[in-house]
């Protein structure tokens, strides 16, 4: 049974290596056809500001999959990456990069004999890849950071199964939490939480610093890895630098209703058109597509034919040995079918699926909201941001005839670190300031109450923002400042 599938060619090299890629799936008979898609820089050049037609949004919706090439996004001019955006917007929460050496490829750890093999879980849809971003003044600029525990979950537990189908028996949660205690401290307790699930599986945690110093020290102590999203895009392209860097470097997002394979790596324009690019990281990432769908044996046929040839010394002239001629795109290519039957003398490929195929291509009605249990919920107080060129001792005292019978002053910050009541002189300032204010012990206090506040304040400043404090099951939900 032949399936259809979207394929979007993207730029700079990107027709190149996809018709490189899909020429090796038509000489080993893969059971797939082809609906291509209208996407990428010409697109946006072209006044459709989301970077795809909407011809090609009703067809990635309705096959549910779609195969893509690298994609530039225009600098310069408000847009959105088309990475990210569709992403996103199809919510493929699971970002699966695979990293393994390959015989051919020199790196650093292959001439020790060191070998890697591990996957990186990344969270595709949160993190600051929100994009949510405003100037508070000419001076300060604010990124919000959305971790949840709903989109928390779905890619942890995307982690762990993807670990128990691959037979590891480890998966590591790289985060920040010691310094981002709630937004980070929200992934690892949701990772805990989950991991009781799975208790054939080592769960640890480690913090992304210390985590790339081992990758890059001692990267065969770690068989997978599940970050948040900024964390993830960091650490998967270290990754990438073990094993040979973005050419070897496949990419899945997988979504409920819809995934996306894709090369990571640029359109690389400097060598569009000249048909010498490398096609391999397209072409793993067409492997992984090919898991996805169930075409496990085709996959493993095209992996050994791949992995055969890298061990014959044929490359293209961004990695291999220098003294020896350099394939184009179409003869590495060639290369490939010609090697098909043919297995590796180093790491067969066994036809063993990576992914459970459980895309759900019903449209549906309208879109899904996930709310976890409901917990108690307090209003404790409130931040207030503004904007001031005032000392911190001249802001309080204003800030103190804003006050009401329910709530108190506590404290005033800058940049995160606190002012007044305390605070030392040789703290320098920009001109945006968060005045908090909480409620006096038995009393309550409304929405209305706190709006009134910064109502009141905005009588003698810029008002730049204003942030609930909240308590969730008898829990701070906010952070105190440095040096409260």
């Amino acid at each position: 049974m032949r399936t259809k599938i979207a394929v979007a060619k993207g730029d700079g090299i990107g027709p190149e290596i996809m018709a490189a890629v899909l020429r090796i799936f038509d000489a080993a008979d893969v059971q797939l056809d082809y609906e291509y898609v209208e996407m990428g820089k010409s697109y946006f050049d072209a006044g459709h500001s989301t970077g795809m037609t909407a011809a090609a949004k009703e067809t990635i919706e309705r096959l549910g999959l779609l195969f893509k090439g690298p994609m530039e996004t225009p600098k310069g001019k408000g847009v959105k990456s088309i990475n990210v955006t569709a992403r996103k917007v199809w919510n493929t929460y699971a970002n699966q990069r695979d990293f393994r050496s390959l015989n051919g490829v020199d790196t650093v750890f292959s001439k020790a004999g060191i070998p890697i093999n591990l996957t990186i879980v990344r969270e595709n849809i949160e993190d600051t890849y929100g994009g949510i971003e405003h100037l508070l003044t000419s001076d300060v600029a604010v990124g919000r950071r959305i971790i949840t525990r709903p989109g928390s979950a779905q890619v942890i537990r995307y982690a762990f199964e993807m670990a128990r189908r691959k037979g590891y028996t480890k998966l590591a949660c790289g985060h920040k939490a010691n310094i981002m205690k709630l937004t980070d401290g929200l992934f690892l307790e949701t990772f805990y939480e989950i991991a009781k699930e799975y208790p054939e599986i080592e769960s640890s945690d480690i913090i992304v610093d210390d985590l790339c110093m081992k990758l890059v020290s001692r990267p065969e102590m770690f068989q997978a890895i599940v970050l948040t999203n900024l964390q993830g895009d960091i650490v998967s392209d270290l990754c990438a630098g073990l094993v040979g860097g973005l050419g070897f470097a496949p990419s899945a997002n997988i979504g409920d209703n819809i995934s996306i394979f894709e090369a990571v790596h640029g359109t690389a324009p400097d060598i569009a058109g000249r048909g010498v690019a490398n096609p391999t990281a397209l072409l793993l990432s067409g492997i992984l597509m090919l898991r996805y769908l169930g075409a496990t044996t085709a996959a493993a046929s095209i992996e050994n034919a791949l992995l055969y040839t890298l061990e014959q010394g044929i490359h293209t002239g961004d990695f291999g040995d220098r003294s020896t001629p350099s394939a184009n795109t179409n003869e590495f290519a060639d290369a490939i079918i010609a090697n098909l039957g043919q297995l590796p003398q180093k790491g067969v490929v066994i036809p063993q699926p990576d992914f459970e195929y459980k895309a759900n291509h019903d449209h549906p009605s309208k879109n899904k909201l996930t709310v976890s249990s409901n917990v108690e919920e307090e209003m404790v107080g409130v931040d207030v941001f503004v904007e001031s060129n005032k000392q911190p001792a001249e802001l309080a005292e204003i800030a103190k005839t804003k006050t009401t019978d329910n709530l108190q002053l506590v404290m005033i910050s800058n940049r995160g670190t606190q002012v007044w009541p305390t605070g030392s002189i040789f703290t320098e300032l920009v001109n945006e300031y968060r005045i908090r204010f909480e409620k006096k012990d038995g009393t309550r206090i409304s929405q209305k109450e706190i709006l009134h506040i910064a109502g009141e304040l905005s009588d003698d400043f810029k008002v730049c923002s204003v942030e609930f404090l909240m308590k969730f099951g008898g829990k701070i939900g906010y952070t105190l400042a440095q040096g409260q």
